[in-house]
């Protein structure tokens, strides 16, 4: 072991970190040591062109529900949405009235025990940054039968020394999460895997907690029982609003693998971002048979050798003169590589809608989507969602986006796309039909009286 390893090992001892989390990294940091850029060039795969149908499935559903009392769903839950301006757990932020991804989730569980008769365990792993909001804010639910695992956290590397990262003024930044490809190690090493399994459980359902479309489908369970699959992932098809998100390949050896964006070579860009060529996209949710997962961790110490991601900011984002820092990552999807008959099925895209920014919040704000009985985000409508475009000047962070619609956000029923341009604030109920840019003619502007815009450009001016 180097000098520079046996630092990272020391340092992460101090933390009190387990052993398989700091193998894990240990196992990462001399990926990156030795050259590993975690690349995957563009001749070393195959696009997928054809995959199974959720809409194919409806035989195992019968099955599936059979199965639902031997089914567990986690929730990824580790971020804070630092991207739009959150300090704390972005599952805390208002999506529907006063409900927040949080609530939503909960109430989701809550009906489906009602309507199964099955108490199925509702898991969320959650990180330092997010733990005791969470537990906080999901104490209003005693009756939902909540479990929780907490993420570990991994030092930053200097990116010219390949040494541990220092910052005297705030130590927390001197850590990062390891991205959710850690959910396999923290089920290790937690013992919620053999936990569940000792309780009979087989089956686990995960997914990010900021995408409201990812639900228990128990015909996904069906199929994965008369498959004998062990890992499924969910892939829908790319549109131009993705060309940057992770995309489904074959290796060279016929392996389903995944490939992000962060893990493509500059000269292979083009061909990343070309949706037609490679055509299906990772939603992150992900199904796991629990008992061909332990064998596969018990095999390789507790956690998957996973495709290093190679995460190159400044120490403090905030500051783009801090010094330049690696943070080592993995993708939970990319388990698709390691586990020996995983599996993808594509689904439709009501099943990914996450909040990545201002602009996707608005669209789940709007009158485009209704929760159902079932606390089921639905479109109302069948034509496509409008493309929403936010100047991102003023709505970039929740607080500026929320100050600009203090009331409600605009009509979009009949809306195929809205853009803004300039300090637009609305005050009074606006309606979009067709493809409408509002822009702030000059300075602030003002929307104070009920207005109708249709297809064009529209001059918005202030009081």
């Amino acid at each position: 072991m180097t000098t520079a390893t046996q630092s990272f090992v020391a340092r992460m001892q101090a933390e009190h970190l387990d052993a398989t989390a700091i193998a894990a990294f240990v196992h990462a940091y001399q990926q990156l040591v030795s050259g590993e850029t975690g690349f995957i060039p563009e001749d070393t795969i195959a696009p997928v062109t054809a995959l199974p149908h959720l809409a194919q499935l409806d035989a195992h559903t019968a099955r599936g529900q059979a199965l639902l009392a031997k089914t567990v769903v986690l929730r990824l839950n580790g971020g804070l949405g630092t991207g739009m301006g959150l300090d704390r757990a972005k599952s805390l932020l208002r999506v529907r009235g006063d409900d927040t991804f949080l609530d939503i989730v909960a109430k989701q569980h809550r009906h489906l025990i009602a309507q199964t008769g099955v108490a199925l365990p509702l898991i969320f792993m959650n990180s330092f940054a997010t733990d005791a909001d969470t537990r906080a804010h999901l104490a209003a639910y005693p009756d939902v039968p909540v479990r929780y695992v907490l993420q570990s956290k991994v030092p930053k590397v200097v990116a010219d020394t390949m040494q541990p990262a220092t910052w005297p003024t705030n130590p927390a930044l001197e850590w990062c999460p390891p991205g959710h490809g850690e959910l396999y190690r923290v089920l290790w090493s937690s013992g919620l895997l053999d936990e569940l399994l000792a309780a009979g459980y087989e089956y686990l359902f995960s997914a990010n907690i900021d995408n409201l479309g990812a639900t228990l489908e128990p015909a996904v369970v069906g199929y994965m029982d008369a498959a004998q699959i062990p890992f499924l992932m969910e892939v829908t098809r790319r549109t131009d609003a993705d060309r940057k998100g992770g995309h489904l390949a074959y290796a060279t050896d016929g392996r389903l693998i995944l490939r992000e964006s962060a893990q493509c070579p500059a000269a292979d860009m083009a061909v990343f971002q070309d949706i037609e060529h490679h055509q299906y996209f990772n939603t992150n949710n992900v199904w796991l048979a629990l008992r061909p997962l332990r064998d596969v961790l018990a095999r390789n110490g507790g956690f998957l050798a996973l495709p290093i991601i190679v995460n190159r900011k400044t120490i403090d984002v905030r500051d783009a003169q801090s010094p330049a820092v690696i943070q080592l990552e993995s993708a939970m999807g990319a388990a698709i590589g390691q586990i020996p008959g995983a599996a993808a099925l594509a689904v439709p895209r009501t099943r990914f809608m996450p909040v990545k920014n201002c602009q996707d919040l608005l669209v789940l704000r709007s009158n485009r989507f209704v929760l159902n009985d079932a606390y089921h985000l639905v479109q109302d409508g069948s034509h496509a969602l409008p493309t929403v475009q936010l100047d991102q000047t003023y709505y970039r962070v929740v607080a500026d986006f929320e100050a600009r619609f203090p009331a409600q956000v605009p009509d979009l029923h009949e809306c195929t796309s809205l853009a803004i341009h300039g300090d637009v604030t609305v005050v009074a109920p606006v309606r979009c039909q067709g493809n409408v840019v509002l822009n702030a003619s000059a300075g602030a502007a003002r929307i104070t009286t009920p207005t109708v815009f249709g297809d064009g450009t529209h001059q918005i001016r202030g009081e």
